[in-house]
């Protein structure tokens, strides 16, 4: 019994008193439990006991072709990135222990910054722990009471919880609706600070953001300009930097915010930007404070992976060669695709509900194919999605190899 607490006079809890807060997700808890009732592998719980390559994995005891990564470039097994990372873990132990403005800023972390500078043609950049963290962080610094947030309704979860944590007024708008955008700036008052948040590839459906025309109105109405290029780092544009880049208008944007965890191949996130007072954001950044940095071994394999991202033209035209070969055999194959045409890495094949898109997902599974079964609430206008990305290590033929599979698959369930 604790000191100075007399348990008899307690009262004694009953069923009931208290709402149990997991009460909140047994919708969800339910539909889980009906899936797997019905026989379906749960397709959020799988283990790969071994990664072979960027394209290849033991899954369930048997070699998988992965096509769910985002490992876009491939450089997960770069010779030169691994070697990097285990000379840095050699050099510099396994963490960092503390936070970038204490102890945690490492040699390696300023050589990261220095070639995300060289990469961008940027002033300034700044990397956290997590891509998560990167919008986190930048939008509720510099976005706080009082200022308004005009955002894309599709946006990704840590753009939107960016918003929330700094407490500004969220502003959304329909999905790459230009007009819709201009009708949110043209109502926010007179002098209040304005940020419009963008993504360059939208990472559901793998469609683009018409950046050229948002970001001329943005500006036109005094509005900074925050773009997400996760997706699209590495591949898209002449040099890889995005979408940004591809529709050149690199120089009117004030941020870009982006992730170690597709492109460049490991973990960790980042933003660049040209704006005289960013440095200031370390300062004031709270996620970027009160978070230990990363550790040696992933900055330097970050910073050697980027620096050979800025001379990959061919991998970049080998997976755009992949992109386009899997959209079109696939739509000739009668699946439904997010996109008309290929936009990007990323080919979101549309299934019917839940419960065939689980089906199919299993069924691709049993033929050694990994891909992404995403559902509401995280998918735009309720859709299930089996999402394919693709890598510029993927051999032409196994992107045969691929759409032979999603033939078969689809046919047993009822797909096509």
């Amino acid at each position: 019994m604790s000191e100075g607490i007399n348990q008899s006079d307690q009262p004694v809890a009953r069923e009931g008193d208290a709402p149990d807060l997991f009460s909140k997700f047994d919708p969800l808890i339910k539909q889980r439990a009906d899936l797997l009732a019905s026989g379906i592998e749960d397709p959020f719980s799988l283990v790969m006991e071994r990664v072979l390559s960027p394209t290849q994995a033991i899954c369930n005891g048997r070699e998988t072709i992965l096509l769910g990564t985002y490992n876009y470039m491939g450089m997960t097994f770069d010779p030169d990135v691994v070697e990097s990372g285990k000379q840095a873990l050699a050099d510099f132990g396994s963490g960092t222990t503390g936070s970038r403005v204490l102890n945690g800023t490492y040699q390696g972390h300023r050589e990261c910054e220095d070639a995300l500078k060289e990469f961008y043609g940027m002033d300034h950049a700044m990397v956290f722990s997590t891509g998560y963290q990167a919008n986190l962080g930048i939008i509720s610094t510099i976005a706080g009471k009082g200022d308004y947030v005009v955002l894309d309704i599709d946006s990704h979860a840590s753009i939107w919880d960016g918003c929330a944590l700094g407490n500004a007024e969220i502003v959304p708008f329909k999905h790459n609706d230009i007009e819709a955008m201009e009708k949110r700036l043209k109502r926010i008052p007179e002098g209040a600070g304005k940020l419009v948040v963008l993504e360059g590839v939208y990472s559901m459906l793998g469609d683009i953001a018409p950046l050229k025309e948002m970001i001329a109105i943005a500006k036109r109405h005094g509005a900074m300009v925050l773009v997400d290029e996760a997706h699209s780092m590495g591949f898209i544009g002449e040099n890889g930097r995005g979408v940004a880049e591809d529709q050149g208008v690199m120089d009117d944007v004030d941020f870009i915010i982006g992730t170690f965890s597709k492109s460049v191949g490991t973990v960790g996130g980042f933003c660049v930007s040209n704006h005289p007072k960013f440095e200031i954001m370390r300062l004031v950044c709270r996620p970027y404070v009160f978070t230990a940095s990363l550790p040696p071994s992933v900055v330097a394999t970050a910073a050697t992976s980027i620096r050979k991202l800025m001379h990959n033209a061919d991998k970049r035209a080998h997976l755009w060669e992949n992109s386009r070969k899997l959209h079109k055999g696939l739509k000739e194959r009668g699946f439904t695709l997010g996109t008309d045409v290929p936009q990007s890495a990323i080919v979101a094949v549309i299934m019917p509900d839940l419960e065939r898109g689980a089906a199919m997902w299993e069924a691709l599974l049993t033929e050694g194919l990994y891909v992404n079964l995403a559902r509401p609430p995280a998918t735009p206008a309720n859709m299930t999605l089996l999402r394919c990305s693709l890598c510029a290590e993927h051999t032409s033929e196994q992107v045969d190899t691929i759409l032979g599979m999603f033939e078969r698959a689809g046919k047993a369930i009822g797909i096509i």
